[in-house]
């Protein structure tokens, strides 16, 4: 199958010395849903940047559709549709008049736009409120206008910036089925996104990014099987200290990938239930308080702590405090 969108080596940094890309490269197969997987701050937007033409970088290459990005934006513009975290949509306008104006925008005009207008109204389950001005939408409603509006038309490839950041979760499953439902049509679909539940739901292949690189790249199942074992997790009473609790479970056998953060201590063992008795144990040995102890299979979460060396807790906390 051929590549719809690749990146090789891109390299961004912004001022004072601010690398939001470091040598980023992956590849995006066509008819599929391609999800870039991180934090906030990890390269998600910048790369979304470049690829729809509206950031360059640094250094490094891409190609959508076929076409190179820096050579022939234009050209690259007509194949893409673009939905930015932030809404497009003309609040005063009506549902219609917006999806309208964005197609006269593309060059549709009479029977042909009012169709796809009507198309769209449609498949969006907007037709009902299709006359009423968009600020009085739902955020829900809105974001559903907002991707129609990336889709009036008919792109080879469509960009999805964090799609469902602010929704409730009801919304949010909407949205999930109405990108399903678009795959499923063909379209070539690369979505940012910083909700390990919303990767492993839509995407066929994730990549992770952190730091401006992609440490990993897979399908959400075949990159959580290649854990093994389970995921304990333990909640202390209080804080408490990492080196302290290392020590306690040196000597126990058959866990890896041990993290403290805080109250919570987090390690992988081979056999999960077979192993809560001997770190229970080794915890109230050293005088460590539980409050409370969780077993899990393996998770996304897991595998960004295995190939990030933290939690996604972690470095998500970390952005917000460098702001």
């Amino acid at each position: 199958m051929t590549a719809a969108i690749e990146t090789r080596n891109l390299v961004k940094t912004y001022k004072p010395a601010v690398k939001a890309l470091d040598g980023l490269t992956f590849s995006v197969e066509t008819g599929t849903i391609f999800g870039l997987l991180g934090p906030n701050g990890a390269g998600k937007s910048t790369t979304m940047k470049i690829l729809t033409t509206l950031s360059r970088p640094d250094s490094g290459e891409a190609r959508v559709a076929g076409i190179d990005v820096l050579a022939q934006p234009d050209a690259v513009r007509r194949m893409i549709g673009y939905v930015a975290q932030r809404s497009g949509i003309d609040p005063e306008s009506t549902g219609r008049e917006n999806l309208k104006l964005q197609g006269q925008l593309h060059g549709l005009r009479g029977a042909e736009l009012a169709r796809r207008v009507d198309e769209l109204l449609e498949r969006f389950q907007l037709t009902e409120a299709a006359s009423r001005p968009a600020r009085s939408f739902s955020g829900g409603m809105q974001r559903k206008l907002d991707v129609a509006l990336g889709l009036i038309h008919r792109p080879k490839v469509l960009f999805l910036d964090e799609p469902t950041t602010g929704l409730d979760p009801e919304a949010r499953a909407t949205l999930w089925n109405l990108i399903s439902d678009l795959a499923d049509s063909g379209l070539t679909i690369l979505l940012t996104t910083h909700y390990l539940e919303e990767a492993d739901r839509l995407a066929e292949r994730i990549a992770i990014v952190d730091r401006g690189r992609v440490v990993v790249e897979g399908h959400p199942f075949d990159l959580k099987g290649e854990m093994k074992g389970d995921s304990v997790q333990v909640l202390f009473a209080e804080v408490q200290d990492a080196p302290r609790v290392r020590a306690a479970l040196g000597s126990v056998c058959g866990i890896s990938d041990l993290l403290v953060d805080d109250k919570v201590l987090r390690v992988r063992a081979d056999h999960g239930a077979a192993a809560i008795p001997p770190i229970l144990g080794a915890l109230d040995a050293m005088g460590l308080k539980v409050a409370s102890v969780h077993l899990s299979h393996p998770s996304l979460d897991d595998v960004y702590l295995r190939h990030t060396g933290r939690s996604f807790a972690q470095a998500e906390a970390a952005q917000g405090a460098s702001k």
